[in-house]
């Protein structure tokens, strides 16, 4: 999750009319500018010969991995520091890179005009990242559930935010500090031209989200055991906090105006509030807090500004999130192989608006109970399920002619369609990522050494111990 950019306008008093301005101000008219921007998740592993891999610590290991960033490669500190000014986040070129709670590394890519150029920012990335790593002797795990590290061994990263999450989550649902420690996804965030596209867009990718699940479910394995699962990580959000997470039933609703997604938002508990760097625990609905205004244990008193609307709308976890842009939430960590057919599929739906009403149309007769099941048969089959499958083979055609319709050519004359192939024909095939894991791995690899060993060499996305790949496909 990356940062909420602090700038003098964040301290100005919140309006009524800067509730929806955050979206309105962000519509891009002109189709022809609207960019791509791509996240990307993974868990590091110290690889030690005595007792196999072990989750990486801040201090020993992620700290090096940031400084020999900024020493080669170009990166910057980010202002956003730890509570004793740790470098927690990197900036460069409109890209920046930040810390999950439990270490997993996250490369939040630059808005990018089409999925060739952000196929070539991930390939850069796994060059600097495995280059350092192997020299570490450490190692990323690309997968969407940890494989098998217990909550114990696994180190909280020193920002802020997260302990103010840490004691708040478990007061909401079980599973929110598994949501913290042991998950990692892949995110791809999408413009908007106006009110209405956004509702569109909104609808369409939200009706078919679980299916995007389907495709990329790839976290079976809990603490060394298959626990019947494709998406463990999907599965983990279903209890996290229920009145900020989820299928959002005012997407399906007809007439979509942004003051709908406001009105939900306004009623969802708050985590914080960011004052002279720090974070404030305020639990409140924001609309109360817009309202009444909060005092702090310390007796300060804080009134609602544009900053805390904006912070409030980056702590909503819905597999569709409306910020300045569409985030697309609901996909695992995947490996080089299939991480750029994650934006290349939405790309190809949402960039499209024959390809948006065709995918609309294979979900528009459900009633909302029938898309939360459809979202568990989803996360718990994946391709499995006959359903599921049928589906989602006809979701990734309606992408790819979506893309050749787009026609952005790469220097080969290539549309972006090329990134389908690898998980289109997997899909076709009647499997998921998950299921390539349980042939690889079995149902109950374990935790030693051994079995640690066997998770990162089938999960590993960079480091020691890898060959050198691309997160192209088809270079």
């Amino acid at each position: 999750m990356s940062s909420t950019v602090i700038t003098p306008a964040s301290f100005e008093p919140l309006t009524a009319e800067d509730l929806t301005a955050v979206f309105r101000r962000s519509e891009r008219p002109d189709q022809a500018t609207h960019k791509v921007g791509t996240e990307q998740e993974k868990f590091g592993l110290v690889v030690d010969p005595a007792t196999g891999p072990r989750p990486v610590e801040y201090q020993a290991h992620v700290l090096p991995v940031l400084e020999a960033f900024v020493q080669e490669f170009g990166w910057q500190p980010a202002a956003d520091r730890g509570p004793n000014g740790e470098i927690i986040a990197l900036e460069r070129d409109g890209a920046s890179i930040t810390l999950e709670p439990g270490g997993q590394f996250e490369l939040s890519g630059k808005p990018l005009p089409h999925v060739h150029a952000t196929c070539a920012e991930f390939t850069q990335h796994y060059h600097e990242l495995h280059g350092v790593s192997q020299r570490l002797g450490l190692a990323w795990l690309a997968t969407g559930f940890h494989p098998f590290a217990v909550r114990e061994e696994i180190h909280w990263m020193p920002k802020g935010r997260y302990a103010v999450m840490r004691a708040f989550l478990p007061t909401r649902g079980s599973k929110g500090i598994d949501m913290m420690l042991r998950t990692c996804t892949v995110q791809a965030n999408f413009d908007f031209a106006s009110e209405r596209q956004a509702g569109e867009r909104l609808r369409a990718a939200m009706g078919v989200s679980a299916l995007s699940t389907a495709i990329f479910a790839n976290s079976p394995y809990r603490e060394g055991v298959d626990r019947g699962f494709a998406s463990l990580r999907s599965d983990n959000w279903t209890d996290v906090d229920n009145s900020r997470c989820g299928l959002l039933p005012l997407a399906f609703e007809p007439g979509f105006h942004y003051e709908r997604y406001v009105e939900w938002a306004l009623d969802v508990p708050m985590f914080f509030i960011r004052r002279e760097g720090q974070y404030v625990p305020l639990h409140l609905p924001f609309r109360v807090y817009m309202r009444d205004g909060f005092t702090a244990a310390d007796g300060t008193r804080h009134h609602a500004t544009r900053g805390d609307w904006d912070l409030h709308l980056s702590t909503l976890f819905p597999e569709i999130r409306l910020k300045p842009y569409l985030e697309v939430r609901g996909c695992d960590s995947v490996s080089s192989q299939f991480l750029c057919a994650m934006p290349a599929l939405w790309k190809g739906i949402l960039y499209d608006e024959e390809a948006t009403a065709a995918a609309w149309e294979l979900v528009a007769d459900l009633e909302f109970a029938e898309r939360q099941t459809l979202w568990l048969e989803c996360r718990q089959h994946a391709m499995r399920s006959t359903r599921v499958h049928a589906l989602s083979v006809k979701l990734i055609a309606i992408a790819r002619a979506g893309l050749d319709r787009q026609d952005v050519r790469d220097s080969k004359g290539r549309t972006e369609a090329r990134f389908l192939d690898a998980i289109e024909a997997l899909v076709a095939a009647g499997r998921s990522p998950a299921d390539l894991a349980r042939e690889a791995l079995g149902a109950a690899p374990g935790r030693d050494a051994a079995a640690r060993r066997a998770f990162m060499r089938h999960f590993h996305f960079a480091g020691a111990g890898l060959a050198t790949e691309t997160a192209d496909p088809d270079a």
